[in-house]
């Protein structure tokens, strides 16, 4: 795919999926859009390619005022940036996101300070995010369902990416909408790579996240990088595996260096090796997780030593 398309996600009724060309890149940043008798749309973009996915929602057939629900799966801002304009556009929508990541779409000022902070140059992929009147949003927590009349979402807390991040889960079609629960997946290769953003990754809750994605045995899995795939559960172990052996390998290079500046650099010049994204793209998603996988292992160890 290419950014501003879309297409019916095979295999699962009434279910598309839109490119939203986040980050100048093509098959990185996913929307589903879902046009069942309570049409939803399931996490929103960055906000910058706003338009594109207004179009998309609008060939599927579906009218401004149906669209029952805005579902960001957190309240990062590459899932949820655009969760203002598109209460703006379809005001009839609600907006749902687990609990924990309200308060940001309500008030985004410490969110965009911080995503600033986190992803440096390419805030120029972003836009300002509109906030979220707060009668027209409310959480979501561990279990509740999300009603889009011929079918619902259960939702699932996967709190390893961020407090604020959950999967949903479409029982009937078996459909998980993963987020960044199981990793980020690249149809290009077939392949998953570690998506550990600061401050806030932890590894051993995402292996728990990863497991409870598996538990579920689904049919397909929905990426929110990139795109739809069917459920293998080896797929699941390579995910297990690769979060594992990224951070072991930052944290061998932060023994090797003793230097975290010098640790990103060394990743950020690794990813030159990276074919299947732009270099930019590439070079600051080695940058981001490193730099997650560091403040985690700050963490680990100032929790050893309170022990």
């Amino acid at each position: 795919m290419h950014a501003g398309e879309f297409e019916p996600v095979r295999g699962v009724d009434d279910l598309y999926v839109h490119d939203t060309g986040m980050y100048d890149t093509d098959e990185y940043g996913a929307v589903y859009v879902y046009d069942t008798e309570r049409p939803a749309v399931i996490d929103t973009g960055t906000g910058a390619n706003r338009e594109s996915l207004f179009e998309t929602v609008e060939a599927i057939g579906i009218d401004r005022e149906a669209v029952a629900w805005i579902l960001p799966t957190h309240a990062h801002l590459d899932h949820a940036g655009g969760a203002g304009h598109l209460a703006e556009r379809y005001e009839n929508a609600a907006v749902r996101l687990p609990e924990k990541g309200v308060r940001h779409l309500v008030d985004p000022d410490a969110l965009v300070a911080g995503t600033k902070s986190a992803v440096g140059d390419q805030w120029q992929y972003y836009d300002e995010p509109v906030p979220v009147p707060e009668d027209r949003i409310s959480g979501l927590t561990e279990g509740e369902r999300i009603d889009l009349g011929d079918r619902e979402l259960v939702v699932h807390e996967a709190p390893g990416h961020a407090p604020h991040h959950a999967f949903y889960h479409e029982p009937d079609a078996g459909v998980v909408f993963t987020a960044d629960a199981a990793g980020i997946y690249v149809p290009e290769v077939d392949s998953v790579r570690p998506t550990a953003p600061p401050p806030q990754f932890d590894l051993d809750q995402c292996l728990r996240d990863l497991s409870a994605v598996e538990a579920l045995d689904p049919a397909y899995l929905c990426f929110g990088h990139f795109g739809p795939r069917e459920y293998d559960p080896s797929l699941i172990g390579e995910a297990k595996r690769a979060y594992v052996e990224w951070v072991e390998a930052v944290r061998e290079k932060r023994e090797a260096l003793d230097d975290d500046d010098a640790v990103v650099e060394h990743f950020e010049e690794a990813s030159r090796h990276v074919e299947f994204w732009n270099p930019e793209r590439a070079r600051a998603d080695a940058s981001l997780n490193a730099r997650g996988v560091l403040a985690y292992l700050d963490r680990v160890e100032k929790e050893e030593r309170a022990e």
